[in-house]
């Protein structure tokens, strides 16, 4: 599903230079921002479109933190983003079949997926979803095992299956939220299940606003289909979900993985788009978290401790 970002709105690992294309302004150019704060935000990559959404003769509005953007392709030359208020140039790279953009000086390299260089997976863009949600609600809804049974019955879970048992949360050495440890019954884990099983979960939260999910093949059980979510902060009470989907190829299509992807993010839009407030508070008096939130919990003290106001409720002082 590609859609026009505004219209739909308005009603530590280094890069392989051959897949990192950046364009030649944004190489010696430092954009201005409006953004004032959230400094780790503004000096990082963002998925900002599906490169495929591009043509050579239109233009793609969009917006990132509040400022709008448009993206024009050159054809063998790749995307060029620029700020739609100045024409400025904004750094920008592709990776993954995504456009990134950088509104500031970027501190920190495009996330690495390793698992996108292993040639027996289907690497699928899954559709750029517009939510009337801020983006952090979106990536702490990625985190809920426990709405899967209730939200994607039949599916991702069912009732009387709706427990969700104790798992470990930890801080990385790389500064990553790593939920393990996680198990969840599932009728239909993938479009490849011939039955349901109990599948292995884990979790990572990369960035602020990228989360993936780890989870059990139902062919290859030793082995893991992946889950990435870019979510793009449109401004703080809006986003755009960018799924990236690394599946093994086993018994399954790569239009058919799409598929799933796109029929379980529409389950969870109308629920996000229900959140009140539509930012995610992050005092922790705000919301009473239960036993199996505990990946949210980690996820708000780890936005608090960095300093992330951006599409939250700030704590009270």
């Amino acid at each position: 599903m590609q859609i026009d970002i505004q219209s739909e709105l308005a009603n530590d690992h280094r890069d392989d230079p051959a897949q990192l294309r950046r364009t030649p302004a944004g190489k010696e150019v430092a954009v201005s921002t409006a953004a004032g704060r959230d400094e780790i935000l503004v000096n990082d990559w963002h998925v900002i479109a599906d490169a495929s959404s591009l043509s050579d003769d239109a233009l793609l509005a969009t917006r990132l933190m509040g400022i709008d953007l448009v993206v024009s392709c050159l054809g063998g030359d790749g995307a060029i983003v620029k700020r739609a208020d100045s024409g400025e140039p904004v750094r920008s790279a592709e990776r993954y079949g995504f456009v990134w953009a950088c509104l500031g000086e970027p501190r920190r390299t495009i996330i690495d997926i390793p698992e996108a260089a292993e040639a027996d997976r289907h690497l699928v863009t899954g559709g750029s979803i517009a939510v009337k949600v801020s983006g952090l609600r979106a990536v702490e809804n990625f985190l809920d095992m426990g709405h899967l049974p209730f939200v994607h019955t039949g599916l991702l879970g069912e009732e009387p299956h709706t427990e969700v048992a104790p798992y470990k949360v930890a801080i990385t050495t790389a500064d990553e939220i790593l939920a393990t440890e996680c198990k969840v019954y599932q009728p239909l884990a993938s479009p490849s299940a011939k039955e349901g099983f109990i599948v292995d979960y884990i979790f990572k939260v990369m960035r602020p606003y990228t989360v993936a999910l780890y989870k059990s093949n139902p062919v290859q059980k030793e082995r893991l289909d992946v889950i990435v979510l870019f979510v793009q902060p449109v401004d703080e009470e809006n986003c755009v979900a960018h799924p990236f989907l690394c599946y093994l190829k086993d018994n399954i299509e790569a239009a058919t993985v799409r598929w799933f992807m796109q029929l379980i993010f529409a389950q969870d839009k109308p629920i996000l788009e229900n959140q009140v407030p539509k930012r995610l508070p992050l005092d922790p008096a705000a919301e009473t978290p239960i036993r199996a939130d505990a990946s949210s919990v980690y996820y708000r003290r780890w936005l608090r401790s960095r300093d992330v106001t951006y599409g939250a409720i700030p704590a009270r002082a």
